[in-house]
């Protein structure tokens, strides 16, 4: 669902980026175009980042970003 926001060019599913020490994740996201309400999960390290954490720096070197779309399913 997401992979439609990337660079038409980009083989996988992944983007090597090189940010300012002041970037959020919500810029990352926006600056793809992705819908807000499409990035449901968010890490950074494997490390769940808060929707009140989003719009803070909050990246380091060598950080992996990851974002997930909401996902439905489950036991009912």
């Amino acid at each position: 669902m997401l992979r439609q926001f990337l660079p038409a060019e980009m083989q996988g599913n992944a983007v090597e980026l090189e940010i300012d020490a002041d970037t959020t994740p919500y810029q990352i996201i926006d600056q793809y175009n992705i819908p807000r309400e499409y990035a449901h999960l968010i890490m950074i390290n494997g490390v769940y980042v808060e929707p009140e954490s989003r719009d803070k720096p909050v990246f380091r070197q060598g950080d992996v970003f990851a974002v997930w779309p909401p996902v439905a399913g489950g036991q009912n």
